[in-house]
């Protein structure tokens, strides 16, 4: 791991303290574990230049797995709401571009930031936080988003997948994109946890 990543020990206490501050802006009670994230980055393509999103980006554990798989001449974003995590993540890795906003206006914010490919996405958003019509929005803004081809991936922990909007979720992912499939789950995440994967297909036009 790169000598700029910060410890996991720091990323755990102003994860902690941004829960107390804001419980539901970041719908988790810890960060992301490392198997986790690098099941998340393995949507990560291996081409030169990729281009790489991650939406909630919270603590950076699972920016940290993305950067390990980008190839060089990548270009790695992250959107994340919260302010504390904004400036945990400006000050702890210089090398992520982390744009504070929300997620549900992800294209306005991409053609802000000069993106019009993007190969993944990667989530780590609260989504059985959301209605059913915001879980809506931003999936199809990520479907939008992804270049032909390209692959969504989103951790789900399996204490949320009892919940009816867990259930709407699911089902909207099948609705928006060609293929999904599930990796995992991962035992010793905290609470355990599943990633969820998705493509477009090539015959897909975003319809």
């Amino acid at each position: 791991m790169s000598s700029e990543t910060r410890p996991a020990n720091g990323d755990t206490r102003t994860f902690l303290g941004a829960i107390i501050r804001n419980p539901f802006e970041l719908g988790a009670i810890a960060p992301s574990s490392k198997a986790v994230a690098r099941l998340a980055a393995s949507v990560v393509p291996v081409t030169h230049g990729a281009v790489v999103v991650e939406l909630g980006a919270g603590g950076g554990v699972i920016s940290d797995a993305i950067r390990e798989r980008l190839p060089p001449g990548g270009r790695q974003l992250a959107v994340e709401l919260n302010d504390d995590m904004v400036r945990h993540l400006r000050r702890s890795r210089p090398w992520l571009e982390v744009i504070a906003d929300d997620a549900g206006d992800l294209e306005k914010l991409l053609g802000r930031a000069g993106v019009t490919r993007v190969d993944a996405i990667i989530s780590s958003l609260p989504w059985t936080l959301f209605d059913e019509q915001r879980q809506k929005h931003i999936l199809d803004g990520v479907s939008a988003a992804l270049a032909l081809g390209g692959r969504f991936s989103t951790v789900i922990t399996l204490s949320a997948m009892p919940s009816r909007r867990f259930r709407r979720f699911r089902g909207l992912l099948n609705h928006t994109f060609a293929t999904v499939g599930t990796m995992g789950p991962v035992w010793l995440n905290v609470p355990p946890a599943l990633v969820f994967t998705a493509s477009r297909s090539h015959s897909d036009h975003g319809e």
